[in-house]
């Protein structure tokens, strides 16, 4: 509840502060037209302008003087050119006109903007502030994160996040450490096994000897990353900026061709007014924000504008496994009954009435399967979980162990009475049911499908085999191997898309040119590093967020076209003569209106 309220803050802050400029010129402009024409006091009207115009223009002259010094060519050139003749030639009202159109414009884009999310909030947030020490044997006081030294034992409880690295105190522990590897399974961990920061305690309360203080360790290495990445990310050419060189070149020339002719600045000023770059600055944010609402009505979250823009231009996507083509959790596959005086209801009865309150996630497999099957549970009583040895308890009168299969990859687990082994239930992290469907889709749309996994390589080709398509699979990755594997696909000039769910795919979905995530309440800090998110986990809408974009971008092209081709046709008659300036000021916001109508078309189904 505290971080939607300092969400909500914040983004009611940035709002009022970019509608602040286009707000004060308009009232400026709708003082000075009151005492032009009302009070008759031109003195007082014309410092009004001069006025807004100055404070309207300063972002303006920022962002030129930017341009200018970084060497790069900026629609603001058109603008600034405009608003100085307009000066120039006195006639104040235009050149505050056009500040308005110049400031609406960069306001529609910042209230996109406005939209995205703070910066790495919630994947620092996820690891606790706080820790409980472990002293002469009972739990200490609270401290800090920051003040943990190494040696220190600290306490962890069931469901909370591992703060720091360090050394299983405990005899043994169950952790979740699919957020780091992608591994789905829970991992079981023996005294003076590693610890890692960022997992999930799945077991009891358990004690950990610190290794690395809190700068050091894993979780703030990955943070590490994602920040490196989001500043090494290459910023993409606008769509505007493509139009922008030759527009400005028709602009000059025209307003040359205007000078040259009749010698007067106003008529100059004529057609500036006319080519004040609005549509370019207009209809691509607008059918950005079209595309987002569009978006949203699907469940995906867009968290900026910028994210549809290259989503039609990405010509490489890369897909982690587990979470994302996987349900990112262990199902049954196969129940073989080995002792057949037992039936399968029997097997399943028993298994589940023993497991069902266990936070294993093979027992809440067990579980499911059986209330799939419409199985009821039996009354269970003397249930102990020992990590390492599974799951006892005493069904019917007669004691039941559930435990895992020798030295297996951890995939099968018996159902044994008295030593005697009655049933095996075998499980695997199934892929969605549209996962291959999807990717053979994406392929055949000209895209190069890849996938980064963490897991083991025997995992990474059974993948493969049930997606039943070549594709290019590299297992075993880190977050590092994820985001160097990235930077590779850059230096072949790629544009790429990482779609994950995990923490070990943060640094890798910030550095792609657009990252794409499958969240829950589970995954924010996946979430936070993204572009754009997924809610729920449906693997189709990869493809609907791609078509969304490319539809997104064909329109605001259109738009830029249309607008340009209008505004050019408008600067020939002002050319001539035949368009004067505050006439050619209301025939450009026309222009405008027309490219926002059309713009909006990309909110449409």
């Amino acid at each position: 509840m505290k971080l939607s309220k300092l969400y909500i803050r914040d983004l009611i802050h940035k709002i009022v502060n970019s509608f602040f400029i286009p707000i004060l010129v308009a009232v400026g402009i709708i003082l000075a037209l009151f005492f032009q024409f009302v009070l008759k006091m031109q003195e007082t009207a014309t410092i009004v302008l001069l006025l807004i115009i100055f404070v309207g223009s300063l972002e303006l002259i920022q962002d030129t003087w930017n341009s200018i010094r970084n060497k790069k060519f900026a629609l603001d050139y058109i603008a600034i050119l405009a608003i100085s003749v307009g000066l120039a030639s006195g006639q104040y009202l235009v050149s505050a006109i056009i500040v308005l159109m110049l400031s609406g414009g960069n306001t529609l884009e910042k209230y996109g903007m406005a939209r995205a999310r703070s910066s790495l909030t919630k994947l620092t947030d996820r690891i606790p502030s706080s820790v409980f020490l472990w002293k002469k044997g009972k739990i200490g006081k609270k401290v800090s994160i920051a003040s943990v030294g190494i040696g220190t034992n600290i306490v962890v409880r069931r469901g909370e996040v591992i703060p720091l690295d360090g050394t299983l105190i405990s005899d043994s522990a169950l952790v979740d450490e699919s957020s780091l590897t992608g591994e789905v399974y829970i991992m079981e961990k023996m005294k003076g096994d590693r610890m890692r920061s960022g997992t999930v305690n799945g077991g009891d309360v358990l004690i950990i000897s610190v290794t690395k203080i809190d700068k050091d360790s894993t979780y703030r290495k990955i943070i590490e990353m994602v920040e490196a990445a989001q500043r090494e990310k290459t910023p993409l050419i606008r769509l505007a900026d493509k139009y922008s060189v030759i527009f400005t070149i028709i602009t000059l020339i025209l307003s040359g061709i205007a000078y040259f002719v009749s010698h007067d600045l106003s008529r100059v000023l004529s057609v500036l007014v006319i080519a004040t770059p609005c549509p370019l600055i207009l209809a691509t944010p607008i059918a950005l924000m079209g595309g987002m609402n569009r978006a949203g009505k699907k469940r995906i979250i867009m968290k900026n504008l910028a994210s549809l823009e290259v989503l039609s231009r990405v010509d490489t996507i890369i897909f982690d496994k587990t979470g994302t083509i996987t349900l990112g959790k262990p199902s049954i596959t196969k129940l073989t009954i080995i002792d057949t005086t037992f039936t399968e209801k029997e097997v399943c009865e028993i298994a589940a009435s023993i497991e069902r309150n266990s936070l294993h996630p093979f027992a809440k497999a067990i579980v499911l399967y059986a209330q799939e099957k419409k199985y009821s549970q039996k009354s269970s009583k003397n249930v102990i979980e020992k990590i390492g040895q599974g799951i006892s308890g005493i069904v019917e009168g007669k004691n039941y162990t559930l435990s895992k299969i020798g030295n297996t990859t951890g995939m099968k687990i018996q159902l044994l009475s008295a030593g005697h082994q009655i049933a095996i239930f075998e499980f695997e992290d199934t892929i969605k049911k549209t996962s291959a469907t999807i990717i053979k889709n994406l392929k055949n749309s000209g895209l190069e499908v890849l996938i980064y996994t963490g897991d083991k390589h025997e995992v990474a080709m059974e993948l493969i085999k049930q997606l039943g398509q070549k594709i290019q699979i590299k297992s075993e990755c880190t977050p590092e191997d994820k985001k160097n594997g990235i930077n590779e696909l850059k230096k072949q000039r790629k544009i790429i898309a990482m779609v994950g769910d995990g923490i070990n795919d943060a640094p890798a979905l910030a550095l792609a040119d657009v990252g794409l995530v499958f969240s829950n309440e589970e995954h924010t800090a996946a979430s936070e590093a993204a572009d754009i998110v997924f809610l729920g986990g449906d693997f189709a809408l990869v493809t609907e967020v791609i078509e969304i974009g490319r539809d997104t971008i064909h329109i605001a092209t259109q738009s830029i076209v249309f607008g340009i081709g209008l505004s050019i046709i408008g600067m020939i008659f002002a050319t001539v003569g035949f368009i004067p300036a505050l006439i050619g000021a209301f025939l450009q916001e026309t222009i405008d209106i027309a490219v926002i109508f059309n713009a909006l078309r990309a909110s449409r189904e």
